[in-house]
Formats: structure tokens, sequence, C-alpha cells
């Protein structure tokens, strides 16, 4: 299974910049696996495909102000992009985002030796004690608050580089349902929901189960061995609480996952019988083409960078061939690709 063969070729102009508005009123390309069928529709549609007996799956997880600016004491200028705590300060029980040490990404990287102080506002401090091997470094943060709190003043919302705009309105890159603070990139296929969207699909019998899965550098990390089966996700935080697990388990209609950070996580605590377990811990799993799924029935997807984990995804749930015979389609039809872009619906 080669790199090569989740290629594609994208005019650059068809990366969204922004968000369309309303959210529901981007496109919806709707993919049929049993029949290959492709049916341009708009997002607004998408009640007219669920049933009332069918579980909605979100991943709530809210993006923070992870983008940061330092000074080193010789006025070199570093940027520093919080990732996550470091694992080795949490307990089995412990939530994440707690801690003062923390994996960074800094840039320029290279630039910057174990010692190094940062200056980041006059309440916070750091220092860098360690680098990694997958350029990741360890930030101990000094202050008289926890970094996430001074975060949320003086920090920027991390978007993708493929994004040259500034945003509109701080919360064009959360979902309407973000409520737990975590992730550094935005569940994006969950950016098309609007409130009024959701009350209709509740109101037609559809039950909305919620879990969290902090979206990271496992994510977003580029695979770069010729053979994908050689890659290893970075592990992220995931969260499934009894109510959600409970809804999943007992469910008499299909699983319709929003969303590929919702898939891991749900792919993660369902066991092969089909029950879905509460949990909370750390997911490293790589879905590619030739991965059995145990629970997702039908997904909600944005259209994703080549060569991505994430389009890799995509291709086991519905063939390779077919994702990119509709990759081709929406193409032709000038659908806008990426976190801002339009979306999928596989059934």
């Amino acid at each position: 299974m080669k790199l090569s063969d989740f290629d594609y070729t994208l005019p650059q102009d068809l990366i969204a910049q922004h968000s369309i508005e309303p959210r529901d009123a981007a496109k919806l390309l709707v993919v049929d696996r049993s029949t290959g069928r492709l049916d341009h529709r708009v997002f607004r549609d998408l009640p007219e495909y669920l049933r009332p007996a069918d579980v909605l799956v979100v991943n709530n997880t809210r993006v923070i102000p992870a983008r940061l600016r330092a000074r080193k004491p010789t006025g070199g200028a570093v940027e520093v992009l919080l990732l996550r705590p470091a694992r080795e300060q949490e307990s089995a029980t412990a939530r994440p985002r707690d801690g003062q040490i923390w994996e960074v990404l800094l840039r320029p990287g290279r630039r910057v030796r174990i010692g190094t102080r940062l200056h980041l506002s006059p309440r916070l401090s750091g220092e860098v004690i360690a680098a990694q091997d997958d350029g990741i470094h360890l930030v101990a943060f000094a202050g008289d608050r926890p970094v996430l709190e001074v975060a949320r003043e003086i920090g920027e919302m991390p978007v993708p580089p493929y994004v040259h705009e500034p945003l509109r309105r701080p919360d064009d890159y959360q979902t309407v349902y973000a409520s737990v603070e975590g992730a550094v990139a935005a569940p994006t296929a969950g950016l098309h929901f609007t409130p009024a969207l959701l009350t209709r699909i509740e109101g037609e019998g559809v039950r909305i189960a919620t879990l969290t899965l902090h979206i990271g550098l496992g994510t977003f990390r580029p695979v770069v061995v010729a053979d994908v089966r050689r890659h290893r996700m970075d592990a992220e935080w995931y969260e499934v609480g009894q109510d959600a697990a409970t809804t999943l388990t007992q469910r008499r209609g299909r699983i319709v996952v929003v969303g590929t950070s919702a898939v891991r996580t749900l792919e993660t605590v369902t066991a092969d019988d089909g029950i879905v377990r509460p949990g909370r811990g750390w997911s490293e799993l790589f879905i590619y083409p030739g991965y059995r799924f145990k629970a997702t029935d039908a997904l909600i997807t944005n259209f994703h960078l080549p060569k991505t984990t994430l389009l890799m995804l995509v291709c086991a749930f519905a063939g390779r061939e077919l994702i990119l015979q509709a990759y081709r389609e929406a193409i032709a039809e000038k659908y806008r690709f990426y976190s801002f872009g339009d979306a999928m619906l596989i059934l």
C-alpha cells in the first residue's frame, strides 16, 4: 500500500479561506457505497438522509488559542504551538491540559537550544527542557496562572497553514457544540452544523451522542513513509462518557459519525461485538484500507489533503477508487476543499 495511492491534484483556488455563511449552506456530495452513485446537495438537506432511529455522533472538542509569540533573551522571536501537556505528568485518572510542562512545536525550532528561556507575557515564561527526534520540544512554563488561562488572552487560533486569510470571527474555527477545551485543530466536518439544523435533526427522532477527541499532531502530521502501513499515529486524548456509550450500544438504527476524529474515537472504544465502552485515554489508532469498522455505518466528512491519514481513513470506509472518483467529481463541480470547505456524506 503506497503513499502515492492517496494522491490527487487540486487547483489552489479551490482551497477555502473562510467558512461559508450560513454554515449549512455548504455543498454536500452524497456518496452511496453500495451503488457508487454521487448526488449533489446542500448541507442543510442532511436530515433527508437520516432516519428516526439513527444516532449522530459528534466530537465536542474546542480549539484552544494554541499559537503563542515568545522572545528569547537575545530578542529573537519564537513561535510556540502548544500541543498537549507532557504525558509523563498525567496519571491514569488525570485530565489533559492541567500540567505546566507541555509538548510544543517551536518555530524556528533549530535555533532554540535546551535551556533557552522564553518570555511570553509579563505573567508567563518558559524554559526549553528537552527536544525529541520528531521535532517536538518540551517546555516548562512558569507563571501565576495556568498556561491555558494565559493563552486565552495572548494566544492565536492555530488555523492550518493553507489558510492565508485571517479569521473573520474567532469562533469561525469552532463547531457550534464545541465545549471541552483541548484541540489544536477543529473537527472540521462539524463546522457545517447550525443550532437550527441540529434542532431539526433531533426533532425528527435522531439522537445525538457526544464524545471528545482533542485533535493534535496525530491528525495532521504528514505521512513520510512510502509504505503507509509503517506510519505511526501520535497519541490523542479521548473521552467517551457512560451516556454516549449506552446510547450507541443500544442503538436501533445506524451510527452516523461526524468527522474522522469522531470515527477514530468510536472505533477505539468499540469492541469486536459492537459494544461501546466508556473510557478515557490516548488513542493511536491508524485507520487505512483493510481496516474492519466495528461501529461506523455512515460518515460525514470534509475533503482532505492528499497523502494524509484523514484521506486514508475515508478510503478505508468507502473504497479508494470510489473516493478518488468523488474527489474528481467535486473538483469538476468547483467544491471548496479542506477545513473551511464543503462536505461529503458517505452512506
